[in-house]
């Protein structure tokens, strides 16, 4: 099995730094407001789990670290710029160095998989011989190297989730934001995303944010990690999970985080709101 593609040393952050810091988020639509005082860091390497019911703003947290949207109210912090007030030429060179997983993979129909997967090379005006190799690569990276050629409708629900993270991965990001990644598919193929997510995360130390209602994709992220040198994942003893990446929740609710700590700490909660998640 091939490695992931790899980052640039030089697009990571110094690990005393937070990677995104959000302050006093507040965002809102004619319905009136969905995110209100959203205040939270990460770190480096760090996984973020965004858990919430419906509406409670998980996408939206997504959409505004990609630079996607912009907060009526708050600052917005991420690898090093203050996205407030950034144009959108600048913003679009920000979102560069930021991998998003869409719900549902979001390809483009008429395009093939290649296509898809480089599509923001070929925006940016890349060469061909630079073009080619790197989809190669990270097709390779999620073992969908013979799709090359597919249209997204000749491919598995699961497939096009793992070509859209392929997508996600041609600039070789330090973020990656996965919105639902295993939303709707069955529980193999939900491993199969959960073990490529683990891989990028243990491998090159990046750093993601992953919204999803499904609390044991969180609890996997906190108890598996991927060993580069057998090219397995395995659990991990109480031990060693003290040196792997942390994984933290931050539970939504109304807006605003209910909840932040680790999987340990939520478990042993007898919050009535948080055992709605654990049920």
């Amino acid at each position: 099995m091939d490695s992931p593609p790899r980052i640039p040393n030089a697009a990571l952050q110094p690990q005393s730094a937070a990677t995104i810091t959000f302050d006093d988020v507040w965002i809102g639509f004619e319905e009136g407001p969905i995110l209100r005082g959203l205040t939270f860091s990460a770190k480096p390497g760090e996984t973020l789990v965004l858990l919430g019911e419906t509406g409670t703003g998980k996408t939206l947290a997504l959409k505004i670290a990609a630079g996607l949207l912009s907060p009526d109210r708050g600052a917005v912090h991420a690898l090093g710029q203050d996205l407030s007030g950034k144009s959108e030429q600048e913003l679009l060179q920000f979102r560069r160095q930021i991998g998003f997983v869409f719900q549902e993979g979001a390809l483009f129909d008429s395009l093939t998989v290649g296509e898809n997967v480089a599509y923001r090379l070929i925006e940016d005006g890349a060469p061909e011989e630079v073009v080619t190799p790197s989809v190669q690569e990270v097709l390779r990276f999620v073992e969908l190297e013979h799709t090359s050629d597919m249209l997204p409708s000749e491919l598995s629900g699961g497939m096009r989730r793992r070509v859209s993270i392929a997508r996600a991965l041609i600039t070789r990001p330090p973020i990656v934001l996965y919105d639902s990644p295993t939303a709707g598919l069955d529980p193999i193929t939900s491993q199969t995303i959960i073990t490529l997510i683990l891989r990028l995360r243990d491998v090159y130390g990046v750093t993601a944010l992953m919204a999803t209602h499904r609390l044991q994709d969180g609890f996997a992220l906190a108890n598996f990690h991927f060993d580069p040198e057998t090219r397995t994942v395995r659990r991990g003893a109480a031990a060693d999970r003290a040196q792997q990446p942390i994984t933290r929740f931050l539970v939504l609710r109304d807006g605003q985080i209910y909840f932040e700590g680790s999987p340990e700490e939520m478990l042993k909660s007898k919050d009535s709101y948080l055992q709605r998640f654990l049920i």
